[in-house]
């Protein structure tokens, strides 16, 4: 989440997006996929039968921030089985740099995802990673290639039905980023610790047999200051879009995932793997979509003892 945001008082759908064709505050809706059992999340390794893999011709991933324990890597690397795309896009804050120099925290999961990245981008998928604030360091290699991916700060994508889209992280235009850095950092501080919260809130809620659902989200939402910040930034960067001579802007940073018109400018935000899990994807046809995975996913993924434990029960 934008630190500025956290910072500024937070607590804490897929819309199908043709030019004249968005609309607000509805449901996510995406093509819906056979629930997994929580056996086969749990199991990294296996590859889902074809009929399970849907292709895109574009995803855009952002605010995974690897190297944090609120990264929800095992339904990250769940999603990049179950979806192929010719392009990815890396929105920033891949790698949280802020937190890892706090402590050092890398489980296995986290080298998996990077490994699928890698993998993804050595098979032939174009890959592109456009660094953010909290991996900022890799910002000084724009231009250059790192394993078959390509760094840059920004990027102009071009949809199958010819819109030009502005691709950035975002921060660069969080005014308290710019200006407040040291209340950006007291803000991560804050989120760090209500991503606890959500982490403790779900795991009771998986033992009662509920599904997945972000605590920081709906608090976020209720605070008004968060409220305002977001409906700025979202103007700010569909401001910016149109002074570049795009159609519309795709970015990251503020962790709200949203697909909407802003004065006839269109606005995408592809969410995080923190909160809401959510990614934003582009059909062959160019029709644009917020795919939510645990709305198709509710199963945690399940331990090794509790997988023995019910094998021998069965």
């Amino acid at each position: 989440m934008a630190a500025g945001l956290a910072a500024a008082g937070a607590l804490g759908s897929a819309l199908p997006a043709g030019r004249g064709d968005v609309r607000d505050h509805e449901a996510p809706v995406a093509t819906p996929i056979p629930a997994l059992a929580p056996d086969q999340l749990a199991d990294k390794d296996a590859d889902p039968p074809a009929e399970k893999v849907h292709r895109y011709r574009t995803i855009w991933l952002s605010d995974i921030h690897l190297g944090t324990p609120g990264c929800q890597a095992d339904y990250l690397l769940d999603f990049l089985k179950h979806h192929e795309s010719d392009t990815l896009y890396l929105v920033g804050d891949i790698v949280d740099g802020w937190q890892l120099r706090k402590g050092w925290y890398w489980p296995q999961a986290h080298n998996d995802v990077v490994q699928k990245v890698l993998r993804r981008a050595r098979k032939g998928t174009r890959v592109v990673f456009i660094p953010g604030n909290h991996d900022e360091m890799a910002r000084q290699f724009h231009g250059l290639n790192f394993g078959d991916i390509e760094v840059a700060e920004d990027a102009v994508h071009v949809t199958a039905d010819g819109r030009r889209l502005w691709v950035v992280h975002g921060d660069l235009f969080d005014g308290v980023m710019q200006h407040a850095r040291w209340l950006a950092y007291v803000g991560d501080s804050l989120y760090t610790f209500i991503l606890a919260m959500n982490r403790h809130f779900n795991r009771i809620r998986v033992k009662l047999g509920f599904p997945y659902w972000s605590l920081s989200q709906y608090l976020k939402h209720q605070v008004k200051n968060a409220v305002n910040f977001i409906n700025s930034f979202e103007r700010v960067m569909t401001d910016e879009a149109r002074r570049r001579g795009c159609d519309g802007v795709v970015c990251g940073h503020i962790h709200k995932a949203e697909i909407r018109e802003i004065d006839g400018q269109l606005y995408c935000n592809d969410g995080d793997w923190v909160e809401s899990l959510s990614a934003l994807v582009e059909t062959m046809e160019g029709e644009l979509q917020i795919v939510y995975w645990t709305h198709l996913l509710d199963a945690p993924p399940t331990s090794r003892r509790a997988r023995r434990a019910a094998a021998a029960a069965a």
